[in-house]
């Protein structure tokens, strides 16, 4: 999969980002209520990641999304960011792309002056777990910040 390449979000990936990252859920079995499924931002992801001290990422080959992944300051806090709404299609998983994505994310987070890096996710969504580990997350005992994402009870930190 080499012709596929990281780059920031384009207006136009909107509409096609926000398809993949409902598929993904969908079929994930996830829980539409409490998750990224329905947050308003989500048809409009480009203009939402503006700010200076956010970005999104996607993953694609010119013609078709199959990844992406954010990174937002949490609510309330400075120091604090988010990886936000990390997703990839089944045809790209397990090929070593997650952890490119996460770099790349994680580096914008530092060169960003944040200090440490939240998340929240499924239960269920285990490979998604590892690949955070990897990289240096850790489990929390509660949620960090009001994201809206009570469906996901999974939160995981990383600190720089």
């Amino acid at each position: 999969m080499e012709h596929l390449k990281i780059r920031p979000i384009q207006k136009a990936d909107n509409p096609f980002v926000a398809e993949m990252i409902r598929a993904v859920l969908i079929e994930n079995n996830a829980p539409k209520t409490g998750t990224a499924y329905e947050d308003e931002n989500l048809d409009a992801l480009y203009e939402f990641y503006q700010e200076e001290s956010s970005a999104y990422f996607v993953l694609t080959d010119g013609v078709k999304i199959y990844g992406g992944a954010g990174i937002a300051s949490l609510e309330g806090s400075s120091v604090i960011c988010e990886l936000q709404k990390m997703y990839f299609l089944q045809e790209v998983r397990g090929k070593g792309l997650g952890m490119q994505m996460m770099r790349k994310c994680l580096d914008f987070a530092q060169a960003a002056n944040y200090k440490k890096c939240y998340l929240e996710t499924l239960p269920s969504m285990l490979a998604a777990q590892k690949l955070y580990q990897k990289s240096g997350f850790v489990y929390l005992e509660e949620r960090l910040g009001n994201t809206g994402h009570f469906s996901c009870t999974t939160w995981m930190l990383n600190e720089f």
